[in-house]
């Protein structure tokens, strides 16, 4: 469960979440404020 747990937090975390958002081809501005609101809104509540 603690890998799981790990994991979890590996990939939910918000710059990991922001260098993949760059790797699609979002610009550094727009995934920026997304991972903001993503950091506020989901991340800080699921970990």
């Amino acid at each position: 469960m603690k890998a799981f747990k790990n994991l979890a937090q590996h990939v939910l975390n918000p710059l990991h979440v922001f260098c993949r958002l760059r790797q699609m081809g979002m610009s550094v501005r727009a995934a920026r404020r997304m991972c903001k609101l993503y950091e506020l809104c989901v991340y800080r509540m699921v970990l």
